[in-house]
């Protein structure tokens, strides 16, 4: 009988050889070419050169438009925490037949692309939105304020889009909790509050760093909330580069400040994994 050769890819990698693949002409190629065309001295992109990083970060204004995506994601990344713990808690010891209904309050936002849900903040905030609507009714107030077109407006719309992203991986790793081990901190004296803050949280951060860094990556590159709310009197990162690439039609410089931004993300990202890592809730493989 012959002997009979041994497959040139065993299961596992067959299985993900088409994912590979994928990522590489639909991901690892255009990534490339975006290093590529920033690479470039002039607009015409007949001359090759680091001019294009040398005149961003040789600049305050863009440095400042840098700072303040970035701050921008940190804000939205805190607030999305402050709501989506509580959230993800409530549903890890909430009833069975309740955890159905409020998981799907959780989903529910994305099934809704986030240009309706951002056109609806434009609507609650506006002048003659709800908020304002209900205020002036009240007696509250005898203006409408000014709420669109604001900071805040933006942190607060981007935190309620991006909101599910933060609770997902909390409800993931909060199900998975041995809970005799809160009941033995009960048990031994510690309050709610204690056994919440030693027990609970340390060892819900695998999904706390998740969520945050699903949130912070989502946020600083939310184009259409942050132009719509934002109402183009703010200038983050991604406006920045839609000003460049369309309107001045200098690629090399938008693709620059793409790359500078990914860069800082993944800035962000390794120092947000590398702060788990040392904390002593973080669990090792």
């Amino acid at each position: 009988m012959a002997a009979t050769t041994a497959p040139r890819f065993s299961p596992p990698l067959a299985l993900g050889l088409p994912l590979a693949l994928f990522f590489l002409a639909f991901v690892l190629a255009p990534m490339l070419l975006l290093a590529y065309v920033s690479l470039h001295d002039d607009p015409a992109m007949a001359r090759m050169g680091p001019a294009q990083y040398a005149k961003f970060l040789g600049d305050g204004f863009n440095l400042g438009i840098l700072a303040n995506t970035l701050w921008l994601g940190l804000r939205v990344t805190l607030l999305a925490l402050a709501l989506g713990f509580p959230l993800a808690y409530l549903y890890t010891r909430a009833p069975a037949r309740w955890q159905g209904p409020l998981l799907l309050l959780v989903l529910l936002p994305l099934l809704t692309s986030s240009v309706v849900r951002t056109f609806a903040w434009v609507v609650i905030l506006g002048r003659q939105g709800i908020v304002n609507t209900v205020l002036l009714d009240l007696g509250v107030i005898a203006d409408p304020l000014k709420l669109l077109y604001t900071p805040g407006a933006v942190v607060v719309a981007l935190a309620q889009i991006e909101l599910p992203l933060m609770v997902l991986p909390l409800i993931t790793v909060l199900s998975n909790l041995d809970g005799n081990l809160r009941q033995a901190s009960l048990a031994l004296g510690a309050g709610h509050w204690r056994t919440f803050r030693q027990v609970t949280l340390p060892l819900s951060m695998p999904g706390l760093l998740a969520g945050s860094l699903l949130v912070f990556a989502s946020s600083v590159s939310a184009f259409v909330t942050q132009t719509l709310v934002g109402g183009g009197q703010q200038m983050f990162m991604p406006f920045y580069m839609y000003q460049q690439a369309i309107q001045a039609n200098d690629y090399p410089f938008a693709a620059a400040i793409a790359m500078l931004l990914l860069a800082s993300v993944l800035a962000v990202a390794a120092a947000i994994n590398a702060l788990g890592r040392r904390s002593k809730g973080f669990v090792h493989a």
